[in-house]
């Protein structure tokens, strides 16, 4: 259940930013989560309208943009896209993979007055 807590984070980063660029409304937010953040998107989209309730976001979209993860295989050498943190490299078969992206949850974008 730490979506909870995240949503949590992500309001106030937005209150953040409302109060360093001057808007007092988020109409929408595209968020962008990579599929090794160990980030359920569902319980980040049914926890934001709890969250923002009663703040500058409430009523304001969500829109979750995923992210392939990828990796590099220290065996093979080969890039490599994985769904999961434990998948073996899909060329040789070695778990000796180096994430090189997927992992991040950030705003890529608002909509905002």
């Amino acid at each position: 259940m730490h979506e909870m807590a995240l949503c949590e984070g992500l309001v106030q980063s937005l209150e953040a930013q409302a109060a360093a660029q001057d808007f007092t409304k988020v109409h929408k937010v595209w968020l962008e989560i990579g599929a090794l953040a160990t980030v359920e998107p569902e319980a980040m989209r049914f926890n934001f309208p709890i969250v923002a309730q009663g703040t500058l976001a409430e009523g304001a979209g969500l829109e979750i943009l995923c992210v392939d993860g990828h990796a590099w295989c220290m065996q093979c050498s080969a890039p490599v896209a994985i769904k999961a943190h434990g998948e073996g490299c899909p060329v040789c078969g070695s778990f000796q993979l180096q994430v090189r992206d997927g992992q991040q949850m950030r705003i890529k974008q608002l909509e905002v007055s």
